[in-house]
């Protein structure tokens, strides 16, 4: 096995690890468990650590402009070939709630591809805005708190600001 192997390998291991952890904090806070709540963010947060040093190892961090067509290009694939897989795949075995959540999630990573293509154009301008992230599918509206989510429909008390 190739050493780029490895590393993406245990970069892989490292973002998901964190991303489990913060969400095994959520539920022991939920529960009432506050140290266990706390014990879960620390190593999250040690994880996030093991995870960007394999990023940098692995040379996956390049100037703003290339790490922005990267990001497109990932969202880009992600919703025209990953997604659509997924939800054939749901289809295939009448899972609705996975087709929903499939299709949801495509639905917001087409938006992020529009977003950094955006972010591409305006990249020497500095352009600030705010931004808005639903909380029950992902969506991000920008510069506008809708009243709605487009992809979802939740309500507008259901997204968090970012400023």
């Amino acid at each position: 096995m190739c050493q780029v192997e490895i590393d993406h390998r245990g970069y892989t291991g490292e973002a998901k690890a964190a991303l489990r952890l913060k969400l095994y904090a959520d539920k022991a806070e939920e529960e009432g468990y506050k140290q266990m709540a706390k014990l879960f963010r620390v190593i999250s947060f040690s994880e996030e650590i093991h995870g960007t040093k394999a990023l940098r190892l692995l040379k996956e961090i390049k100037s703003t402009e290339e790490n922005l067509a990267m990001s497109f290009e990932s969202e880009t694939k992600v919703a025209g070939v990953a997604y659509d897989q997924f939800v054939r795949l749901a289809e295939a075995e009448g899972n609705k709630a996975a087709v929903l959540h499939f299709s949801q999630s495509r639905d917001v990573e087409e938006t992020h591809a529009k977003l950094y293509k955006e972010a591409m154009g305006h990249l020497m301008e500095e352009r600030e805005t705010s931004y808005y992230v639903c909380k029950i599918c992902g969506y991000v509206s920008d510069g506008v708190w809708p009243d709605e989510c487009p992809v979802c429909g939740a309500k507008k008390d259901q997204f968090v600001h970012f400023d």
